[in-house]
């Protein structure tokens, strides 16, 4: 008989705000559609590994208030698919996103709607982190502002040659609001982060790197001689993480999300359950019958 993990509401859900906090999702939806163009695509494959595609070519790739949507529902999607194990994150037409559409921007410029225009996406890129999928960004050309912090709402982050991260909120008189500055201190550090944050720094490859921010740097160009498509070079690199039947990939997810986001009691509880999920399933006890544990 298998056990439930016992999750905390805030992890089941996976949402920062709700009505106890004044957030109204209907409400700022409703203001967001009303500022179409572009939209964000979703790919599953067989192989458990699924491709969101940030699609605004003409605005290199910037959010648009329908495309906001898009994503949360995109989310949702990947929330419900049993079969899924990994997530690559890019962006159309050899850019990866350049934050938020001014246009939808200026027209929500006022104090009240720019707050739960924050709320909606922090909700939706922090449930798209704990997804229980192991996620990577793909940053190919420019990932600015928005971009630069849907970036860290994934597990790991690739960059191809010639790329740039920038958190350029400063040059816009704003610091980020949807949850990347929180999320940057986790990965590179305050010092770090406020560096990136204060001094808008661009990063590149070998930056990004050598303090964290990357996890590897794709090899040529897209359209270079004899390289792989980067899609695909991407889709090796997550591969070695993902291999293995899709509920025990979501467990190693589930575990360190838990360690990640949980006081240290609440983690070991909730890792507790989460085993108890695994322990004597199908794949452990073939694993047991062909001894496979030191191979």
């Amino acid at each position: 008989m298998s056990v439930s993990p016992r999750l905390p509401q805030r992890q089941r859900s996976g949402c920062v705000y709700s009505s106890i906090h004044g957030f109204n999702q209907d409400e700022i939806k409703e203001k967001l559609q009303a500022f179409h163009g572009g939209s964000i695509d979703l790919l599953k494959q067989d192989s458990g590994i699924a491709v969101l595609t940030i699609n605004n070519p003409s605005r290199m790739n910037a959010f648009s208030g329908s495309m906001m949507i898009d994503l949360e529902e995109r989310v949702s999607q990947l929330e419900n698919w049993p079969e899924g194990k990994g997530l690559i994150v890019q962006g159309a037409a050899e850019t990866f996103c350049s934050g938020s559409d001014l246009n939808a921007v200026r027209a929500i410029s006022n104090q009240q709607d720019g707050m739960k225009m924050c709320m909606f996406m922090q909700n939706a890129l922090t449930r798209l982190l704990r997804l229980p999928l192991i996620s990577v960004a793909l940053v190919e050309g420019r990932a600015l502002g928005g971009g630069a912090e849907l970036t860290t709402a994934c597990d790991f982050r690739l960059m191809a040659a010639g790329s740039v991260i920038q958190f350029v909120h400063k040059h816009m008189g704003l610091v980020p609001g949807w949850g990347g500055a929180a999320r940057l201190v986790h990965l590179v550090g305050s010092q770090n982060a406020l560096k990136l944050l204060g001094g808008a720094v661009k990063v590149d490859p070998e930056l990004g790197v050598n303090i964290g921010l990357v996890d590897g740097v794709l090899e040529g160009h897209q359209k270079a001689e004899g390289a792989a498509p980067l899609l695909q070079q991407a889709e090796n690199w997550l591969s070695r993480y993902t291999k293995g039947p899709a509920p025990v990939i979501q467990a190693v997810k589930k575990v360190v999300l838990s360690g990640r986001e949980l006081p240290l009691s609440e983690a070991l509880r909730t890792e507790k359950d989460i085993f108890g999920t695994v322990w004597g399933a199908p794949a452990n006890l073939e694993a047991l019958a062909s001894k496979s544990k030191h191979k």
